[in-house]
């Protein structure tokens, strides 16, 4: 079978495999695509459908690296599934307001199950769904799913947070920023303005881990 492929291919598929035994998770189009020198990351996506319908891989193309190769038993990889609530909407725009709790996160609404590797090594993990384009500069889009990390330390300047601001019941994802007892919720695009709060008028219940796209 691998005779059949071309050299673009085989290199993918050896750049695959070496990161997976280096790493013990798979790469994502973007390291493929740096790691095998390839124009861009479209002749990547189009390669990897080849090599799936050869039977050499298998990938589901809504997770960023959930690619596996198949009959490759010299790779080890942590392919073990986790279950990971999905807790509601989050906005990236215009805050939400929350017509019950004041725990925006208390009640799960779904789950999705995957690859440990996801959540690094993280636990208390969670997923809400996001709404609005506040964060498109970042990656993160409307109705993409972001991992979230529940903490209870206080975040680092620039990490992309479920904020939940009290005096208005409302929560929005946002990268933090505090200063002199002000907390700035940036958002990642350019034609939208900054939400600033008091410290104290904001509760931080989740640091942002992962994002599933959304196709």
């Amino acid at each position: 079978m691998k005779k059949e492929l071309s050299t673009k291919q085989k290199n993918i598929l050896d750049f695959i495999e070496n990161f997976l035994n280096e790493h013990h998770y798979p790469p994502t189009i973007r390291d493929i695509q740096q790691g095998c020198e390839i124009s861009s990351t479209s002749v990547v996506d189009y390669n990897l459908r080849i090599l799936k319908q050869k039977g050499l891989l298998n990938r589901d193309a809504e997770v960023s690296r959930g690619i596996e190769l198949v009959n490759h038993d010299s790779i080890k990889t942590d392919t073990e599934l986790i279950e990971i609530p999905i807790m509601g909407n989050i906005a990236a725009g215009a805050p939400i307001h929350l017509p019950e709790s004041n725990n925006w996160a208390n009640n799960q609404i779904d789950s999705v199950s995957l690859p440990s590797f996801l959540t690094k090594g993280k636990e208390n993990i969670f997923g809400v769904k996001v709404k609005g384009e506040s964060m498109i500069d970042a990656l993160v889009a409307d109705g993409d799913l972001v991992l979230l990390e529940s903490i209870t330390n206080k975040p680092n300047n620039g990490d992309m947070v479920a904020a939940l601001i009290k005096d208005q019941n409302e929560v929005t994802l946002k990268h933090f920023f505090i200063k002199n007892g002000k907390v700035t919720l940036q958002p990642a695009n350019s034609s939208m303005k900054p939400i600033q709060v008091d410290a104290e008028n904001v509760q931080v219940q989740g640091r942002v881990v992962g994002v599933i796209r959304s196709i």
